[in-house]
């Protein structure tokens, strides 16, 4: 979960609609490959925060911090679980979609090298994976570095926008370097709920808008995982929307 501390208790974004909105965000863009490549990608963005661990039983306390708030994504620790879940769910859509999933996981847990021979072990198979499936579909290793940049470009992107990382006094803050090698900033110079200026515009249309569903608890602290759940279930949801306009 992605959480956000309001006036009026916790702003709940679940990592899979991050990810819907990263996809919103590279669907804008032109297409950068052809159109079998260009959805994997898609598809690739869309489900890269899939198979999170499942809350299950009363007394769990996964979802949780220790002091009973809702735990945001940044507070768990590595699971290796959901990691190769999300591998093995990227097979059954091909070896395109694996190598792009396969990538991001590198991206993410490569600097974990050399705590546990588990995780490298994990990550030496994903190098030879790459390798393999590079060959397979005939790619370099810079072809495919570059599809992959932009789930990575995307995926910052919708990050700061959920996280409401959007500096303050018209102040730009970098997104990440696009498939070119050109790096990206947004900022909003008329103020919180003004539209987000890009520069260099990176997208078909000269403005796009962008949303995503946020769950608003007013409840501040959880006994375990199940009251969690279940105040979710019944929260208010907020659409949360940005307009995204050339500079």
């Amino acid at each position: 979960m992605i959480v956000n501390y309001t006036a009026a208790g916790w702003e709940i974004i679940y990592q899979q609609a991050h990810a819907l909105l990263a996809a919103q965000l590279a669907y804008a863009w032109a297409p950068t490959l052809p159109p079998d490549r260009w959805v994997g990608l898609l598809a690739a963005i869309t489900q890269h925060d899939d198979e999170q661990a499942a809350w299950r039983g009363r007394g769990g306390h996964y979802g949780l911090t220790s002091a009973g708030a809702p735990a945001n994504f940044t507070h768990k620790e590595f699971s290796l679980e959901q990691a190769t879940g999300v591998l093995a769910a990227a097979r059954f859509q091909g070896r395109w979609r694996s190598l792009l999933t396969s990538l991001h996981l590198s991206c993410l847990y490569e600097g974990l090298r050399g705590q546990k021979k588990e995780t490298d072990d994990f990550l030496d198979e994903l190098r030879a994976r790459q390798q393999k499936w590079r060959r397979e579909l005939k790619l370099s290793k810079k072809e495919a570095d570059q599809a992959y940049t932009l789930l990575h470009w995307a995926d910052r992107l919708s990050l700061i926008l959920c996280r409401h990382e959007i500096p303050e006094m018209s102040r730009a803050v970098e997104i990440y370097a696009g498939p070119d090698g050109t790096m990206y900033t947004l900022a909003q110079p008329g103020g919180a709920g003004e539209p987000v200026v890009i520069k260099p515009w990176p997208f078909q249309m000269p403005e796009i808008e962008v949303s995503v569903e946020a769950s608003q608890l007013k409840q501040l602290q959880f006994a375990d995982d199940a009251e969690l759940a279940d105040a979710l279930r019944t929260a208010p949801v907020e659409t949360l929307r940005w307009v995204l306009r050339r500079g």
